[in-house]
């Protein structure tokens, strides 16, 4: 079946351009250039992705994202904007953004960066393992797409869930800003390397609840990031 992408772009030309351009790589594609009408729309028809300029002329961008966050599973967002300087960028992460585009832009780039959060939030391979860290603290499902900390399902964006798998794979070792943004995205991302540190902070926000814990993501200072647990032995997958 074909993913759904909510567009929400107030400018009429730009907006039937990328939806033509949505369209002809195979998606169905709700649009509006209405902010109201984004919150309504994305409750309603639960979309696999939304598209969202931040410059609406009725709800600002900003309100629309911390709404879209607020749906469960939250659905993730690629934000659109004029504003291209990078406090704006770590800002519309920090509101929860999977992926960040500065107008003009190229409509194929755009394609290839839905298709690029898509294929992140997709289902894992079948039959893999439970894995868990930290004597269960922290459990990762891959085939279900579930993080669960001390026995409740923590609610991850799909560029926050390519993170905590990527850091993951290898606990202890640490993985530069650079190589996860190539590991999450799937393409080249030069000079965004800080939106990693905007996502992380979201995701410490939602897993480590309790400051009196030590640190499940740690930062290594000129390096990167690290998971702070030991993989514990191979749980299987149970129905």
């Amino acid at each position: 079946m074909a993913a759904t992408v909510l567009l929400v772009e107030d400018e009429r030309k730009l907006r039937e351009l990328v939806r033509s351009y949505l369209e002809r790589a195979g998606f169905t594609v709700l649009s509006t250039g209405s902010g109201a009408e984004a919150i309504t729309l994305a409750s309603a028809a639960a979309p696999d992705l939304v598209i969202l300029d931040l410059g609406l002329p009725d709800v600002s961008g900003e309100t629309v994202a911390r709404e879209l966050r607020a749906i469960a599973p939250p659905v993730p967002v690629l934000m659109l904007t004029a504003k291209s300087s990078e406090e704006d960028r770590i800002r519309g992460l920090e509101l929860g953004a999977d992926d960040y585009v500065t107008k003009p832009f190229s409509p194929r780039e755009l394609v290839l960066r839905v298709q690029a959060i898509l294929r992140r939030g997709g289902p894992a391979a079948a039959g893999a393992a439970l894995r868990s860290y930290g004597e269960g603290t922290l459990v990762i499902d891959e085939p279900r797409r579930l993080a669960t900390v001390r026995g409740a399902v923590v609610e991850l964006t799909p560029t926050e869930w390519g993170i905590l798998v990527a850091l993951a794979t290898v606990p202890g070792r640490v993985y530069s800003r650079s190589e996860l943004i190539n590991r999450v995205r799937g393409y080249e991302f030069e000079g965004y390397e800080r939106t990693v540190d905007s996502h992380v902070k979201n995701m410490r926000r939602k897993i480590e609840a309790d400051p009196g814990r030590p640190a499940m993501i740690q930062t290594v200072l000129g390096g990167g990031y690290r998971l702070g647990l030991a993989q514990d032995a191979a749980r299987p997958v149970t129905s």
